[in-house]
């Protein structure tokens, strides 16, 4: 947790971005009936009843103090989907950096094992060597600051999307739009916080 916390608090370095990573899967929901449109002293309504339509996965990628973030839709959440969103953060938004400092939570598929499953030895190395890794530790996600966009994420998508097209359309305005307005992340909780409110967390020493 420390290690986290320790990573939010250095100082803006483009060459050195610190970046949050994370991923939430999303019902794809369609209406059995047509919902009617809000009128003239009467609000919209719409059916409870809905038709499934499997699942879609967003991945999020965000820079706190850059005031950026990245919104991919995929239809799976596979090593071989996480490594293709990692590969287009190292080699186009920060092509120019020395390291891209990612944050993320200890899922299965979110380690470099999964870039040499995807890629060549050599192309698997060359982003590894990239990535200065921090996991947030287990129970921990909240850690992430990557939560937090998820959340407004989720708050601005309809109650029901259809389809992975759709899905994408509105996370590409999401993501413009908050891009443009710069928003950013101002994460305030500290290591010291942290030794008094987690105190229950820390291990104890008995001196005999």
């Amino acid at each position: 947790m420390e290690d986290v916390l320790e990573v939010y608090h250095r100082p803006y370095d483009p060459q050195r971005p610190v970046v949050a990573m994370d991923e939430k899967p999303v019902q794809l929901l369609s209406d059995t009936r047509e919902p009617i449109p809000c009128q003239p002293g009467q609000p919209a309504r719409q059916d409870h009843q809905y038709k499934r339509n499997g699942t879609a996965n967003i991945f999020c990628a965000v820079e706190p103090l850059g005031n950026w973030r990245r919104l991919e839709v995929t239809e799976r959440r596979t090593k071989l989907d996480f490594a293709a969103f990692v590969k287009e953060l190292v080699d186009e938004r920060y092509k120019d950096a020395l390291k891209v400092v990612l944050v993320m939570d200890n899922l299965n598929t979110h380690s470099p094992a999964s870039l040499y499953d995807a890629f060549g030895p050599e192309e698997a190395r060359r982003i590894t060597e990239k990535l200065e890794i921090h996991h947030t530790p287990k129970h921990g996600s909240w850690l992430n600051v990557a939560e937090i966009e998820l959340s407004v994420v989720g708050r601005r998508l309809r109650d029901r999307v259809t389809s992975v097209s759709e899905l994408a359309r509105q996370l590409a305005v999401i993501e413009q739009d908050r891009n443009e307005a710069a928003k950013g992340v101002d994460w305030q909780f500290t290591t010291d916080q942290a030794r008094i409110k987690l105190k229950r967390l820390y291990p104890s020493f008995e001196v005999r």
